[in-house]
């Protein structure tokens, strides 16, 4: 018998424990377990300037989110601990060891398990997370469980019709050790996806405009999507819980045709 869902009683404050698991868990060993040290790397190298503009963009929608926070696909903790997300998931048991180290309170697992009681938490974050998922849409669910009824998904996403989407394709298909592993998704695949899962967009910040390997200064975020942005947010919330945002004409509308393709 599964044990009883707990609700998080003070859940503006109060991180929430993981529902104990009495039987065999789906985790296996991720890729990410060999590449964790270079993963962990590029934070501090070439991506240095990347990660501060996508952190800028995120703290944009940091004031209108209700706490507690997770984030789903938390890796190393960078994203984590230069938001303030108090809880973390990943399959990777290496990049969760770095988690912790940097003061995430982290959990073994995937996006997809039932680790959580029902509307733990007022916002879950999957941060460059989604392309690595084998099941978005599971997940995706999942978080709408998880989430309080006034509760928001937060999106950090490298759109496919974006520069960086296509520079990351192309490396892709070379066979690179990281995103030989994504699957890159446009933004109406992304909306179709959130509203399966029962979410609707509330709001879209783009940042990266900057081309890939021409990062040479920091950016200010717009408001809105843009399909020449290397990075979008998309802060999503349950159905009927807030103003939506709709998709503009200038929105990708399919894989070959529409304005979004550059």
């Amino acid at each position: 018998m599964k044990q009883r869902r707990r609700t998080v009683l003070n859940r503006k404050y109060l991180a929430p424990e993981p529902k104990v698991r009495t039987r065999h868990s789906s985790t296996e060993v991720s890729p990410f377990d060999d590449l964790a040290s270079d993963y962990d790397a590029w934070f501090e190298r070439e991506g240095k300037p990347v990660f501060a503009i996508e952190v800028q963009a995120l703290q944009q929608v940091l004031p209108s989110l209700s706490k507690p926070w997770v984030e789903v696909g938390v890796g190393s903790g960078r994203f984590a601990q230069a938001l303030g997300i108090e809880t973390g998931v990943d399959p990777s048991i290496k990049l969760l060891e770095m988690a912790k180290q940097r003061g995430i309170t982290a959990f073994l697992g995937r996006g997809e398990q039932e680790l959580f009681g029902e509307e733990s938490f007022g916002t879950v974050f999957l941060i460059v997370t989604l392309c690595f998922l084998d099941r978005p849409l599971d997940v995706l669910k999942e978080a709408y469980r998880i989430l309080v009824p006034s509760g928001k998904i937060v999106l950090g996403l490298v759109l496919k019709e974006s520069p960086w989407g296509k520079f990351y394709q192309q490396k892709k298909k070379q066979g690179h050790r990281f995103y030989k592993y994504a699957t890159f998704y446009r933004y109406d695949e992304i909306a179709k996806l959130l509203e399966q899962a029962s979410f609707s967009i509330e709001q879209v910040v783009s940042t990266l405009f900057q081309e890939p390997g021409k990062v040479d200064h920091m950016e200010t975020p717009r408001k809105g999507y843009s399909p020449s942005a290397g990075f979008t947010v998309i802060v999503a919330g349950k159905h009927g819980s807030g103003k939506l945002v709709p998709m503009s004409s200038n929105c990708p509308t399919s894989a070959t045709g529409g304005k979004s393709e550059a």
